[in-house]
Order: C-alpha cells, then structure tokens, then sequence
C-alpha cells in the first residue's frame, strides 16, 4: 500500500479520534516532557528496579521438544521495568500463558530495552532474525511512551513502527503489537497536562494501529495501561516511581494480550466471528484504530481492506509468579488459569 494511503488513514483515524496528530505544538509537548521529568524524579525517588531477566524456556511439564518461540521487544514496559522477579516481567507471564493455553513449552527472548524509542526497533529486530533458530513464531512490541515524552515526530514513530512489522512478517512471525499507553494515567500529572499527555498518547495509538494493521499484524490497545484497574487503584497498580507498572499492573496487561497473542497463533479457543453482545464490530481501519485507543484491551485485526475488526476478547486471569527462575516459572503455568471476561 502507498505511503500516500497509509497517511491519508491516519489522517482520517485522528480525526475519529478529535482532531490532528499535529495539534500538539512543540511547546505543549515540552512543557509536557518537562512536567514528566519532574513527576519522574520528584515521585517515589523517580528510579525502579532494572528489569530481571526472564529469557528461557517455560512449560517444561510438556517437554522440551518443539517448543514455540515468543519474542518481546520495546521499551521499559516491554522489558518488565519496575518489578524485581524474572516471573513477574510481562515476557515471563506471557510466555507462561502461552505455553498453558498451547500445552507446548516456550521459549522467550526479550530484547526489548528500557528508554527505547520507535528508532531502536531496527536493532531490536535484526538481534531477533540473526538467531539461528530462524525468526520466532510471534512477537509482542509495546513501544510508543517514549516516543511521546521525548517529541519524536509521529509520522517518524509510525513510519519505523510499520518497517519493524513489515521486516518481522516478512520473515514469517506473527506480529502484536501494545500501542502506545495512556500517559494521562501516571498520577503525578496533573490537568492540563494530564489531558494534553491522554490526547497524544491516544492519538499516536490510533497512528501505530493503522500502520500495524496494514502490515499484516494485530494491535492491543494498552490505553490506560490496559484497564479500570489503574484508574481505580494507582498505589497499587503502579510500581515504586509511580511511572512504571507494579508486577499487579503488569499481570493486567499481560491478561488483555494473551488472547490475542493465542489467537494469531491459532490456539486461542476463541475465532474471529464478531459478538455483536460485547460490541465487536467491523469498521474502517481508522475509525476502528480510533475506538480502540479510547478503551484499553481492544483488539484490532485486519479483515478486509479498508476494514477491521475490533474484537475485545474474553481475558484469562494470570497469577503474578513469585519465583525469579524462568524455569520454575515455566513449571507454573501448567494449570490453565479460569476464563474471565
């Protein structure tokens, strides 16, 4: 599709979603960074834990034969900043989720890095296709918050977003992608700024959908990092610096990728077919890219150009594991946890 189309949709799903990605001046967006800076040095000592390490393989009580293979890339949220133990990082959950749902071991590479902007995916996809095991069998990328506080150009975010999708489906793994997060949830931000963070963030939401969609992948909107949870409980959704979520926040998460993870891997139990009784529908992609980024947990997924379906799939509830062995985490998820919606 041409570069032309592609801008034309995100054109089109900023105005679904209440006006231009550009409307957010260079000064707004300073005193924006400024204000996230101070809220991030000032609030709980502005430092979290580097994340653990999680890679390894998980489901070992289904063997170690032809496990499948699930890659994380992204920034710190991506990467588990904020929690101490390998099994509480989203990777490690995911990994275990998967491997439940499956009934086949997993192995997990995260290459995802803390601080990263859109402009790291390049090295973060050729460390995953210079494996030599081939490329893995599906990739979550939750990226976008960065991009937002540091005043990369959204045209520039989802243009190196979409080379990222392209180079990984082009390769033959399935692709989700977590859009960018509601940075109008982190509590130290207060109004106006609040609003200005919410409207940038969902705006480039809706951007990252559009372009993820035309290349052949799915998106989970992560909005208000991905539930009523956050909004409700902040001291306890939220990790140590008030910024980075809290192993409770990250298990919120990994519960809204999870179906959608399984179902491009086709083992989800769940199909495609649209539950008109929990608002699924079939919309232009940049209406459906706008929807998405106004409520956390919905899935987008391409139909039929200019279509997509926005599902919100039914979520399975994720214990937050205790021991920091990737192994042992592995163990864990032999019992599929219960179906929640």
């Amino acid at each position: 599709m041409s570069r032309a189309r592609v801008a034309r949709r995100i054109a089109a799903g900023a105005a679904y979603g209440g006006g231009s990605i550009g409307l957010l001046g260079v000064a707004a967006v300073g005193v924006l960074l400024a204000e996230m800076q101070i809220a991030k040095r000032t609030v709980g000592g502005g430092a979290a834990p580097l994340p653990p390490g999680a890679d390894g393989l998980y489901g070992r009580a289904f063997g170690t034969d032809d496990p499948l293979r699930l890659a994380l890339l992204g920034d710190s949220t991506a990467a588990g900043q904020g929690v101490r133990r390998s099994g509480q990082t989203p990777g490690a959950l995911l990994a275990s989720g998967l491997a439940a749902v499956a009934e086949r071991p997993v192995v997990l590479r995260n290459v995802a890095l803390s601080g990263a902007r859109s402009d790291d995916l390049e090295r973060q996809v050729s460390l995953l296709l210079a494996q030599p095991l081939g490329p893995p069998d599906v990739c979550v990328i939750m990226i976008g918050a960065n991009d937002v506080t540091h005043r990369m150009p959204p045209t520039e975010s989802v243009r190196l977003l979409a080379s990222a999708v392209r180079r990984l489906r082009t390769a033959g793994a399935e692709v989700v992608v977590g859009t960018c997060p509601d940075l109008g949830t982190i509590e130290p931000v207060y109004q106006p700024l609040r609003w200005l963070a919410r409207r940038a963030s969902r705006q480039l939401a809706a951007a990252q959908t559009i372009v993820v969609i035309e290349q052949g992948g799915r998106t989970v909107s992560l909005g208000d990092l991905l539930g009523p949870e956050f909004a409700a409980n902040p001291r306890e959704m939220f990790g140590v610096d008030n910024f980075h979520p809290s192993a409770e926040g990250y298990a919120t998460a990994a519960m809204a990728v999870l179906p959608t993870m399984c179902a491009v891997l086709g083992v989800w139990p769940e199909t495609d077919r649209l539950e008109p009784a929990r608002r699924e529908n079939m919309l232009p992609v940049a209406k459906a890219a706008a929807e998405a980024a106004k409520e956390a947990g919905t899935e987008v997924t391409g139909a039929r150009a200019p279509w997509a379906l926005l599902k919100h799939r039914r979520r399975r509830r994720l214990p937050v594991a205790t021991d920091a062995s990737p192994e042992a985490q592995g163990e864990g998820a032999t019992e599929t946890p219960a179906p929640t919606n």
